[in-house]
């Protein structure tokens, strides 16, 4: 059975739609001055990918938060939005107290931890539906802190501990798993002869967890390696 376009009615195999991923990798947000905006991300210990400046005056420079899938862009003749337009910008956290100790460490201005007693009231700083501390349920989706950039951007933590159903791991697919895999089973493989007696899931779920939040394959196993020893 086949589908229309939406744009040009043409015929659409569902089969060949469905094999087509479609990862939302880079979002763009407006800054007034490069410089000043690298420096403020670069506090925030998020990941520089990339600064390139070519001789017409376009320049971009791309970060990546810790554990993240996606990435941020800004320059210079990158976007005609204004600067600052950007609000609401999600980064989901496990812990959003101990994510916000960690940006008030260095330096950054963060909220309080607040949880929303009216719909949309995390998007709205003025609203009377903000009320102080973590959600009292702790239930995920619901407890937030907000900071803002140089040009007023906004940022808004919300932490999540357990995911609404049909939530997978990110932005893996087929391939980049089983190279993880084979990856985590080397590691494994050479930790396994000294190890104490485990189970392989709990050693592999630590290695790949913190691979995903960019550690190295050396941190990763070290980090796995306290993990089933500590757990011990």
């Amino acid at each position: 059975m086949s589908t229309l376009s939406a744009t040009n009615k043409e015929p659409v195999s569902g089969a060949s739609a469905a094999k087509v991923d479609m990862k939302l990798e880079v979002i763009v947000i407006p800054v007034a001055d490069v410089d000043r905006s690298k420096a403020f991300y670069t506090k925030l210990g998020w990941r520089l990918d990339a600064d390139f400046p070519f001789d017409n005056g376009f320049r971009v420079v791309q970060f990546t938060p810790p554990g993240s899938g996606g990435s941020v862009q800004f320059g210079a003749k990158i976007t005609t939005a204004a600067p600052g337009s950007a609000q609401g910008l999600y980064l989901i956290v496990s812990d959003v107290e101990a994510a916000r100790k960690e940006l008030v460490a260095r330096g950054i201005q963060v909220s309080e931890v607040f949880h929303a007693s009216k719909p949309g009231a995390q998007f709205r700083p003025e609203s009377d539906g903000r009320v102080g501390g973590p959600d009292p349920g702790r239930r995920s989706y619901s407890s937030f802190a907000t900071f803002n950039d140089p040009d007023g951007n906004t940022w808004l933590f919300q932490e999540i501990t357990t995911r609404l159903p049909g939530r997978g791991l990110g932005n893996l697919d087929i391939l980049t798993l089983t190279d993880l895999l084979r990856e985590t089973e080397q590691h494994h493989g050479q930790y396994e002869p000294t190890a104490p007696k485990h189970h392989w899931s709990g050693w592999y779920a630590a290695y790949m967890v913190a691979r995903q939040h960019g550690k190295t394959p050396e941190e990763a196993a070290q980090l796995a390696k306290l993990h089933i020893e500590g757990a011990l």
